[in-house]
């Protein structure tokens, strides 16, 4: 179950973040506010929850 604090891995191959893996900021409607952190950047990304998998 994909929950706010879980860590998810983007599973849709057409994707620019195919395979990147974040911490999950919040759901609504089924969309999700995926937190990507790397080095000097951060990003927040919106997803379909199909779209995504639990990593």
């Amino acid at each position: 179950m994909i929950l706010p604090g879980a860590t998810v891995r983007v599973i849709n191959e057409n994707d620019t973040y195919y395979k990147f893996e974040g911490i999950v900021q919040r759901l609504s409607d089924g969309k999700v506010a995926v937190l990507f952190e790397g080095g000097n950047w951060d990003k927040l990304v919106t997803f379909n929850l199909s779209e995504l998998e639990l990593a």
